[in-house]
C-alpha cells in the first residue's frame, strides 16, 4: 500500500507525499500524490487514477484527516492524474479541482459539474490555501499541450508533475533520488517520446 510521509513542515504548513506502491499491478503505471496542508486546510495534487484511489484515500487517513481536503490540483488531463475524480467528488462533493482551462472539456468526462472546476489560465494564477499563497506555473507541452506545475514560495518546492518523470524498475521505491544519473537513465525514453518541444523546456526553464 502507498504511504504517506512528511516531506516539509514548518508549524502548521506540511507537505506529505503519498508515494509509490510496491503492491501494485505492474501494468499501471506509478504515481506520487503530495497533500499540502496549511492551518488544518488541504488541497491535493494529482490525485491518481480510480484504480488506486483506495490505497491513496487510506494513506491520507493514516496521516490526517481527510475531511480538510478543500481541493484537487490537476496537472493535465490524463487519467493516472485525475480519473479518481469522481470517487473525490462522492466522498465530498463539495470539493473544487484547479485544472488547466484547456481540459475544462474533457476532464468532467471523469466527474463533477461546472461548480467543479476552477481553470487556470495560460499564464497561471494564484491559488489561496487558507492564508498559504501558492502560484501555478506554466508547464505547456511538457508533455501535456496544456499542463500545469504548482509553486509553494513558502516552502520553495515546485510541485512537477510528469516532468521529470522516469520509468524506474519496482525495487526502487525511494522517495528522494539518491542516484541522480539512474534516474536520469530511467527518464530518456519518457523524455524523448512525451517531451517533444526543445522550445517549451526552454520557456518552462525561463
Amino acid at each position: 500500500m502507498k504511504k504517506a510521509q512528511i516531506v516539509y513542515q514548518q508549524g502548521n504548513h506540511i507537505w506529505r507525499v503519498i508515494a509509490r506502491d510496491p503492491a501494485r499491478p505492474n501494468y499501471l503505471i506509478d504515481t506520487n500524490e503530495y497533500l499540502i496542508s496549511y492551518n488544518g486546510k488541504s488541497i491535493l495534487t494529482d490525485p491518481g487514477g480510480m484504480e488506486i484511489f483506495t490505497s491513496v484515500f487510506a494513506s491520507i487517513c493514516e496521516a490526517t484527516n481527510p475531511d480538510d481536503i478543500v481541493a484537487l490540483f490537476a496537472s493535465h488531463q490524463d487519467p493516472d492524474i485525475i480519473s479518481s475524480l469522481s470517487l473525490w467528488l462522492e466522498y465530498k462533493p463539495e470539493l473544487t479541482c484547479y485544472l488547466p482551462w484547456l481540459w475544462t472539456g474533457f476532464i468532467p468526462h471523469f466527474g463533477g459539474d461546472k461548480n467543479t472546476f476552477i481553470p487556470i489560465p495560460d499564464p497561471g494564477m494564484a491559488i489561496d490555501l487558507n492564508g498559504l499563497a501558492l502560484r501555478t506555473i506554466p508547464a505547456h507541452y511538457l508533455h501535456s499541450s496544456g499542463n500545469s506545475n504548482l509553486y509553494d514560495p513558502t516552502a520553495k518546492i515546485l510541485f512537477s508533475g510528469d516532468i521529470g518523470a522516469a520509468l524506474l524498475p519496482p525495487e526502487e521505491t525511494n522517495i528522494f533520488v539518491t542516484d541522480f544519473d539512474a534516474v536520469i537513465k530511467a527518464a530518456e525514453g519518457f523524455h524523448r517520446r512525451w517531451m517533444g518541444s526543445n522550445v517549451a523546456k526552454l520557456n518552462w526553464c525561463e
